[in-house]
């Protein structure tokens, strides 16, 4: 695929803001041990975490491929800087997918302005990938249901101003577990109570916390789709956004390890000729450059047919897969190829090494991926979430016979 002029205009801009903006901000959010609270405005105000909404909406309407191009190009500069873009972003899947007119009409106009932050919050403690085994609770009361739990890992925890949080409203025992419902709730909430940020290994700055629900009352109009559509806005939100947005980081910060290796290997000179020189040298640029092509051919084929409507669930699982594995790899090499350089804050390449890592866990680990995968070939039917709802964001929608009209 091709990139259009509109989506270089959009790669050059993107660039230009994070040279400028994010750049500039790294070195204080690798050093200060809490999560910026600016740096999300500021990407916000941009209006980028409204790429895919439509401009009915007041979004950009620019696809996946085009969320794609932000999401990569800031995390080039910054990990931290993509990790923020993507998390709100993926929490515009669930409106997008299962909201109701008057939800959209609310939630996406000041999603799409900058001045709204969504976030998803289903990972729990126990549960893990393992959506089903969740223990929050939301009960109904009358016209209102009453939400206690507690949510970790929540991508911009901290700065988010409406979660979507998937809970229990089957009753007590297992088969609660089974029937699980979607609400937003406003962050300011009574009830609704953050954990202190807690620092991570990689991407910091970035709020990635956890959420206490108290006896939390919510209007049974902010439940989103129907009681028991809950697993559906959590895998559907996660594969045909979590995935692609996690596969767009890694792809920055592979982008980045590449750009950063070949610049020192020219500069740092080794018996009497720089190191790019060296055949032991090239070969390990050589595979830096491969992984990095495979992961951009697979991860753009993924979204361009995403952006045609197209069923592409096991394409999106696998540029994830191996935009992350090239990541973590490819990072691993750069600080061995600059050599205990490497390990000193004042080369990036430590920073990109941590940040990859942190790429793996959200919206399932490498084995999860693996798993699901393996369920393709094996020929286990199971939902194909690009099928059903790709057609809400396609650019080129395909007809009904399948051919798409414009490309």
């Amino acid at each position: 695929m091709i990139e259009t002029t509109d989506h270089q205009r959009l790669r050059q801009q993107v660039r230009d803001f994070a040279d400028a903006e994010v750049a500039p901000r790294v070195a204080d959010m690798e050093t200060c041990a809490t999560a910026d609270t600016a740096l999300p405005a500021l990407i916000a105000r941009q209006g980028w975490i409204g790429v895919t909404i439509p401009a009915d909406y007041g979004g950009m309407a620019g696809g996946h491929f085009a969320k794609t191009i932000i999401i990569e190009e800031l995390s080039r500069v910054s990990g931290t800087a993509g990790a923020i873009a993507q998390a709100s972003q993926l929490g515009v899947a669930k409106i997008l997918h299962f909201g109701t007119e008057e939800q959209k009409q609310r939630w996406l106009p000041p999603i799409a302005s900058g001045d709204c932050l969504p976030t998803i919050a289903v990972t729990e403690e126990g549960s893990g990938g393992h959506v089903l085994g969740m223990r929050t609770t939301a009960a109904r009361d009358g016209d209102h249901y009453v939400l206690n739990g507690r949510k970790q890992y929540v991508g911009n925890s901290h700065v988010g101003h409406v979660h979507g949080v998937v809970a229990c409203t089957g009753g007590d025992g297992a088969k609660a577990n089974r029937e699980l419902s979607a609400f937003l709730v406003e962050a300011d909430r009574p009830g609704v109570r953050l954990i202190p940020h807690q620092r991570t290994m990689g991407l910091r700055g970035f709020s990635f916390g956890d959420i206490v629900f108290e006896d939390v009352r919510v209007p049974a109009t902010h439940r989103l789709g129907a009681e028991g559509d809950g697993l559906d806005v959590a895998y559907s939100s996660s594969i045909l956004y979590g995935r692609p947005n996690l596969a767009a980081v890694a792809l920055g910060i592979l982008r980045a390890a590449v750009e950063e290796t070949v610049s020192f290997s020219k500069q740092r000179h080794r018996y009497g000729r720089p190191l790019s020189q060296h055949p032991v040298i090239m070969h390990k640029i050589g595979a830096l450059e491969q992984r990095l092509n495979t992961a951009r051919t697979l991860v753009y084929q993924a979204v361009h047919r995403l952006d045609h409507g197209q069923p592409c669930d096991r394409e999106l699982i696998n540029s994830k897969y191996h935009a992350v594995e090239a990541a973590i790899d490819s990072t691993r090499d750069a600080v061995r190829i600059h050599g205990a350089a490497g390990l000193r804050t004042n080369r990036p390449v430590e920073r990109l090494y941590r940040d990859a890592i942190c790429t793996d866990a959200p919206a399932g680990t490498r084995d999860i991926q693996l798993y699901r995968l393996a369920e393709a070939a094996l020929g286990v039917d199971r939902p194909q979430w690009s099928a059903r709802f790709a057609r809400s964001t396609a650019l080129h929608p395909p007809t009904e016979d399948g051919t798409v009209l414009s490309a």
